[in-house]
């Protein structure tokens, strides 16, 4: 897969493309649907297939007020995930004020048309994009009949009774939902951290965790997580923490790791933790051998659910 900074970088063998466009962050259920869908089209008209998208997130420069701004996947996870969907292309616009301004109908007359000269655009069924989201489903129909372009517009993509959205994920990982939200997502939630010094009571209690500084603001809600963390290339079985301490009166905060059947060093290296489900809340208990049993049983717990 290629990927192209900006419009006006996209070479002329991918002229008479096939496009979607959208933020994508998550690259969840509905997003690989549309990009696969997208890339087996093109594929078979002899095309090339384009994801266009944006960076930074079009809420982190519109609204830099409202944070944090949570986006699921980072710009290096949603290009790997693309391209596992067999995108050939994806066009990553830089996202600026300015470039906010652009109208609807100046993208498809300049971008769309002008530079790609797209044979087709398939694109969700509540996405919007331009000015004042004037860039509806109905304005393409519009648009492609004028500009020789077809246009897919695809149902809302559903899990049960649930249309998969970021925004439905989201809200799950922050209610500690993360088995739900991985059912949507259709892979694990992942957040990966650097490994820094905390104040040692695992080692205390038998139970050594590895204080993670989380490179991702989405972080699941507090409580005792099953994972799996992944470190140079293995994977581990693991508990997380998430949450405060109450029953050391430690009200911080932190996100930390317990790796099952692991020993040694791990001070300054980065583990990817992939969320499974969650065990329990944190609770504040009567004293630290009250809390080391509990530990105990929640490792046992992780084990037997993720072997």
């Amino acid at each position: 897969m290629i990927v192209f900074e900006g419009i006006e970088s996209v070479t002329s063998d991918f002229r008479g493309a096939f496009v979607t466009i959208g933020n994508f962050d998550g690259v969840h259920l509905s997003h690989q649907h549309i990009c696969r869908k997208l890339a087996a089209e093109a594929k078979q008209a002899g095309a090339k297939s384009i994801a266009i998208t944006f960076h930074p997130h079009p809420k982190m420069i519109l609204h830099p007020d409202i944070r944090p701004f949570y986006l699921i996947t980072t710009i290096e996870e949603k290009l790997r995930l693309l391209e596992e969907c067999s995108i050939d292309a994806v066009v990553v616009i830089p996202f600026t004020i300015e470039y906010s301004r652009t109208t609807a109908e100046q993208f498809v007359r300049q971008d769309l048309v002008g530079k790609l000269a797209i044979k087709k655009i398939i694109v969700g069924h509540d996405y919007k994009f331009g000015r004042g989201k004037s860039g509806t489903s109905d304005y393409l129909i519009a648009a492609g009949r004028e500009h020789n372009f077809d246009v897919e517009v695809i149902d809302a993509f559903k899990v049960g009774d649930d249309i998969v959205s970021s925004t439905l994920i989201r809200n799950l990982l922050l209610a500690g939902n993360v088995k739900k939200a991985s059912a949507l997502l259709g892979r694990w939630y992942n957040v990966a951290g650097v490994v820094e010094k905390g104040h040692g009571r695992g080692v205390e209690l038998g139970f050594p965790t590895a204080n993670l500084r989380a490179q991702k603001e989405l972080i699941p809600s507090a409580g005792i997580y099953a994972v799996y963390a992944f470190r140079q290339g293995k994977r581990y079985l693991a508990a997380v923490n998430i949450g405060e301490k109450p029953t050391f009166a430690d009200y911080v905060s932190t996100f930390e790791a317990f790796l099952l059947d692991f020993s040694g060093e791990l001070l300054g290296e980065t583990i990817d933790v992939h969320f499974v489900e969650k065990l329990r809340d944190i609770v504040k208990f009567d004293g630290p051998e009250s809390l080391k049993k509990q530990i105990a049983a929640d490792v046992e717990k992780t084990r037997t659910l993720l072997l």
